[in-house]
């Protein structure tokens, strides 16, 4: 499980699957940042890993502030499954 802060919207919300690194990630929590004031374009803050980590992610068994941190464009992050696209 890692953070992973998106420059630009790729068009991901919650649930998202996306492709990041040469693996695919499950976007477990988005926060968007930015859009009232701050950079000329809003920022997702995305908590994501992989399907095996959600029961990790739903107990809150990780310490939030020590997850890894990349930062990348929203161009280099490949949308498999935007969240509209899942079923329920």
């Amino acid at each position: 499980m890692k953070r992973l802060i998106i420059h630009g919207d790729p068009g991901i919300r919650k649930e998202a699957v996306i492709e990041y690194d040469g693996e695919e990630h499950v976007c477990f929590g988005v926060s968007r940042q930015g859009e009232w004031h701050g950079p000329d374009r809003p920022q997702l803050w995305c908590t994501i890993g992989t399907a095996e980590e959600r029961e990790d992610f739903e107990r809150r068994n990780f310490i939030p502030m020590h997850l890894e941190v990349d930062d990348v464009d929203a161009e280099s992050v490949d949308v498999v499954k935007a969240a509209g696209d899942l079923a329920v």
